[in-house]
């Protein structure tokens, strides 16, 4: 310390500088802390069982006087192992053993103390927002910001009409099967018997276009046996559905009407009398032939650099199904055994609850929610069952169909109590993963996935929390249904950020850069029709009203936000070609071929390009910069790019000064714009910015977004 003895007059110019420098006040910059779950922090990543794991934190340069990383009843001094210009870095170490742990950081700079965890900078200890890792749980690495395509097979493209469903081929829900010739006709209200022939071979013969868009990942919607359009009531878990697939034996009759359009059959079970359905669906030449036809559909697939993902519906069946047979579609059947429905000693009676012993033809059974063409599978009363399924779980993924994944319906509704349902699904992950180990397993889930995404069971959800709907609201104002507008929500970058910061914790690292981010799906109503921020859906409204006052403008925002959030963005067949529709079923409109908004299809294309050359955009960090009613910016960052997003929402030309310092960004750096979406369409132009104060100062123009990136070959 300085003689403080010496007069100032006296003093050397060396002299008053130190002095100057011990008496300086020092600003803190929480700010400037960070630590995440990326490689960048987390060393390895995603580490397994025993490992050491190295720990980072990042704080401002020469800002902080220590850092403790706290897992437990440990709390570490953590070391400064670098610095650069903006900030130091410190390090410490976890040993892991096989349970899972939690850690936050314990932050001191001057008289202030803070803690660090994985919502941010926070005044005291918050264990529900820990860090946490658990040991050997990772996810496939090429499904980490893949793009995913979500097809509805019936409603994509008609490859092979000799397999299509007829009219009155069987009776579903008490009318004949309809098949309709008019491929742009509009889902009916009650449309779930209706056909438009879309299949398999459809989708082999639009590789090229699904290719050139850049999909990754082709998520298909049901495809096994079953009697509806969507196919959630399987009828046969062992065979892709000849009407998807390939129909080489097709014998017997429709049903017939009478002189008043009346069906001509038993009234109780009037498939009995449908023979030509029963002949498609239970004639092993054509079950085998569709198999067949899906192992070649595969192989082309993965022939492409892309992957399959089946639809997996293991909580209930149809009361179609082979094991049940409420149709007595199999009663009489060649190879089958009785149905549940049909016999007391059918060998399947125990996959199904009764109530009663009152058979043949039991009608007193659980249905999911009560619904009776969909009966509740009973795995808690039978190892049958469970075996059967565990065998279906590996057949699959394995040779020689090589299956890359299953996306689970409603998973979590699966047994009877939690604790079954975390069993059933820790079984069928050992069973996948031992016959594929690169195979995903996502499940549709609402709410917490916490327990979940504990490494034993999911890999990943339906990111409805922390992406879907904190979009929708910001940009449109609408639920995810458009059964609901709220205003206070259009525009609202607080309640945006809070929802993101709250729900993405949820999530581990590798299972956040999975998850797949939809803007639209066969359950909600479609993203460009919420743009019209109307409340409705096809039975109150019309389907009509779901093409009126739609915004495109909004509808590319989102878009560029799904490119550029973490996770893997999955886009649902026809949104990139401008398909509208309210709810289900309008939102199962048939893709527009011939009708496609081709500039909205390119549009897609780019931006898919974007999100496919930098990493940064599928494994980076995150950081929220800015937030102002209808305005934000996020930045993502790794080792090699830094990358900037900002959204403009508002019908005004808003500016905006950008703390790009906090991604690592300089004075008298660059930065170019990759990408600007407005009102008059988008544009790849490149523009040049120059850093001022580490800040990057953008005017955007009404209803905007651009994407602006770090410029490496600086003049």
């Amino acid at each position: 310390m300085m003689d403080f003895n010496v007069k100032f007059n006296k003093m050397t110019k060396a002299m008053k500088t130190q002095l100057f420098i011990d008496n300086l006040t020092m600003i803190f910059n929480p700010q400037a802390l960070f630590s995440d779950g990326t490689p960048l922090y987390r060393i390895p990543s995603e580490p397994q069982v025993n490992d050491l794991v190295k720990i980072r934190f990042r704080s401002g340069r020469e800002n902080v006087d220590s850092v403790y990383l706290v897992c437990g009843n440990d709390r570490q001094l953590m070391v400064k192992i670098s610095n650069d210009r903006l900030f130091d870095y410190y390090e410490g170490k976890i040993q892991l053993g096989t349970e899972k742990i939690e850690y936050y950081f314990e932050v001191h700079s001057g008289q202030i103390v803070c803690y660090y965890n994985s919502v941010g900078v926070c005044s005291g200890v918050e264990p529900y927002y820990n860090f946490f890792i658990t040991p050997s749980y990772s996810t496939p690495d090429w499904a980490k910001g893949a793009i995913f395509y979500q097809i509805y097979v019936d409603r994509f493209y008609n490859g092979d009409r000799s397999n299509d469903v007829e009219k009155d081929e069987y009776v579903y829900i008490g009318e004949g099967t309809d098949r309709v010739t008019d491929w742009f006709k509009y889902p009916a209200a009650m449309g779930v018997r209706e056909f438009y022939g879309g299949d398999i071979a459809g989708i082999m013969k639009k590789l090229d276009y699904l290719q050139k868009l850049g999909v990754d990942a082709i998520y298909l919607n049901p495809v096994f046996v079953s009697p509806s359009n969507h196919k959630y009531d399987i009828q046969d878990y062992d065979y892709i559905d000849p009407h998807f697939g390939k129909i080489i034996k097709d014998e017997g009759e429709v049903i017939r009407r009478g002189s008043n359009g009346e069906l001509i059959c038993e009234y109780n079970h009037p498939n009995k009398s449908a023979t030509r359905y029963i002949c498609r669906v239970t004639d092993k030449e054509n079950l085998e032939a569709s198999n067949e036809l899906f192992v070649q559909f595969v192989t082309e697939v993965h022939k492409r650099g892309m992957k399959v993902i089946l639809d997996g519906v293991f909580n209930h069946c149809g009361s179609f199904n082979k094991w049940f047979d409420r149709e007595c579609i199999y009663e009489n059947a060649e190879g089958y055994g009785k149905g549940a429905f049909i016999a007391g000693d059918s060998p399947y009676r125990s996959f199904f609850k009764f109530n009663d012993d009152k058979w043949p033809y039991n009608t007193n059974y659980d249905g999911w929610w009560g619904h009776d063409t969909l009966p509740k599978l009973n795995y808690e009363e039978s190892p049958e069952l469970f075996n059967y399924i565990m065998r279906i779980a590996r057949k699959w993924v394995s040779p020689p169909y090589n299956v890359d994944g299953w996306r689970l319906d409603v998973a979590a509704d699966l047994g009877n109590t939690p604790e079954y349902n975390h069993y059933f699904w820790q079984e069928f992950r050992r069973n996948v993963k031992e016959a594929n180990p690169n195979a995903i397993i996502l499940a549709e889930h609402y709410g917490d996935p916490t327990d979940w995404l504990r490494g034993g069971q999911w890999d990943t959800v339906m990111n409805y929390d922390a992406f879907m709907e904190p979009v929708t609201w910001f940009l449109t104002g609408v639920e995810k249904h458009s059964d609901e507008y709220r205003g206070d929500l259009l525009g609202n970058a607080d309640a945006f950020f809070g929802s993101m910061r709250h729900f993405m914790t949820r999530f581990g690292t590798q299972s956040l850069q999975v998850a797949m981010n939809e803007l639209s799906n066969h359950d909600h109503s479609r993203f460009l029709t919420r743009t019209n921020r109307r409340v409705g859906r096809t039975a109150t409204l019309g389907p009509d009203a779901a093409n009126e006052g739609i915004d495109k403008a909004v509808f590319r925002l989102a878009v560029m936000m799904q490119m550029t959030w973490p996770g893997a963005p999955t886009i649902y067949y026809g949104d990139e070609a401008g398909l509208c529709g309210w709810t289900d079923p309008d939102n199962r409109r048939t893709y527009p071929w011939g009708r496609e908004d081709n500039e909205l299809i390119e549009y897609h294309r780019e931006l898919i390009r974007i999100h496919k050359d930098y990493q940064v955009l599928k494994t980076g960090s995150i950081l929220f910069l800015n937030g102002e009613y209808q305005l934000i910016s996020y930045g993502r960052f790794d080792d090699n790019d830094r990358v900037v997003v900002v959204i403009n929402s508002s019908e005004e030309t808003r500016t905006l000064n950008i703390p790009v310092w906090r991604l690592g960004m300089v004075d008298n750096s660059y930065m170019a714009r990759l990408m600007i979406t407005n009102r008059d369409g988008y544009s790849d132009e490149a523009r040049l910015y120059t850093l001022e104060n580490n800040m990057l100062y953008v005017e955007c123009p009404p209803v905007s977004g651009v994407i602006i990136k770090d410029f490496k070959n600086q003049v």
